[in-house]
């Protein structure tokens, strides 16, 4: 009795162990399900401070209303573009974007200061899995993550590894006592919208390869579909500057869909490249033209291939 007791736990323990068969019809229909309109809660909070003498950081707290649209879909590749609209004002702003790549052999990597390394995704880990990479405002890289859809218990949740994203928009005007996060980020679709977990720990990463752990944040972005905002300017400004936004995309193709990647050359705000990329878009959105060479010249100024790359840094303990 004892040895088939035994022979069955063993049995249960390896079932759970195996990853289920990848769906990856039923991971796109996930994917696209975050598309729509959404009241959006932002939260960041410390948890874990990690040395003597560290203050835990105030919480932050915003939020927003925002429209994800469909830019790309194709069995291997979604494309969603976020947009924020003011719902007094209808102000639009153009937002992060994500991509969706199945079984993607590389990814980009955040590597240094201003700087993305392109590297390949071993197999084992890309097998089955979906990689999702986000990007700023004006398309320039965040980071990349690689993990798997799960549906345990009929709940749709994507896991990603662990990597490297630089210092977020919200504290780098503030901090200067640290320049990466190492991010494990969750992705769980909810009977009213989904909702974005992120596993954060703050890093300051020396010259001479050694890190220094200073804390860990737990983030929640919770998207709450929303009938109650008129989105119809975000529509309307992404009918009319796409086209204009698929060709900025092309030019950061350039440098992503291979080695070595790309440095910035701006300073971390980014704005050297935002401001002219947005005026462009604007002037788009309002019937004029804008010559091809005008988008080159932004990233001729301010974008050049990474340098040599360096050795993957080591991941930082959970």
């Amino acid at each position: 009795m004892k040895t088939s007791v035994a022979i069955a736990l063993s049995t249960l323990i390896l079932l759970q162990a195996v990853p289920a068969a990848a769906d990856p019809a039923r991971d796109r229909q996930s994917i696209l399900a975050m598309q729509g309109d959404y009241t959006v809660d932002f939260a960041f909070d410390e948890t874990v401070l990690l040395q003597p003498g560290y203050e835990r950081q105030s919480a932050m707290r915003s939020g927003g209303d925002e429209t994800v649209i469909v830019v790309e879909d194709t069995p291997t590749r979604i494309v969603l573009q976020h947009i924020l609209v003011d719902a007094k004002s209808g102000h639009v702003t153009k937002h992060w974007r994500q991509d969706w790549f199945y079984e993607a052999p590389t990814r980009f990597e955040f590597t240094a200061d201003q700087t993305w390394h392109v590297r390949a995704i071993p197999a084992d880990t890309t097998r089955g899995a979906w990689t999702q990479c986000v990007y700023e405002v004006s398309d320039a890289p965040r980071y990349c993550g690689t993990g798997r859809w799960d549906y345990t218990n009929g709940v749709a949740t994507w896991t990603s590894d662990l990597s490297w994203r630089p210092l977020p928009r919200r504290e780098y005007t503030k901090r200067s006592d640290y320049y990466a996060l190492s991010v494990v980020n969750r992705h769980t679709l909810t009977p009213n919208g989904w909702t974005h977990e992120q596993f954060n720990t703050k890093v300051l990463r020396k010259r001479d390869g050694t890190q220094v752990e200073l804390a860990r944040e737990f983030g929640f972005n919770d998207y709450l579909k929303t009938t109650e905002v008129d989105f119809t300017p975000a529509r309307d400004y992404w009918r009319a500057t796409a086209g204009y936004w698929a060709k900025v995309r092309a030019h950061w193709n350039g440098f992503l869909s291979k080695a070595p990647g790309v440095r910035l050359k701006t300073k971390v705000d980014g704005m050297a490249m935002i401001i002219p990329l947005f005026t462009q878009a604007g002037e788009v959105q309002e019937g004029k033209p804008v010559a091809d060479a005008a988008i080159a010249k932004v990233f001729a100024d301010w974008v050049e291939p990474a340098p040599a790359d360096v050795p993957r840094a080591a991941s930082t303990t959970r």
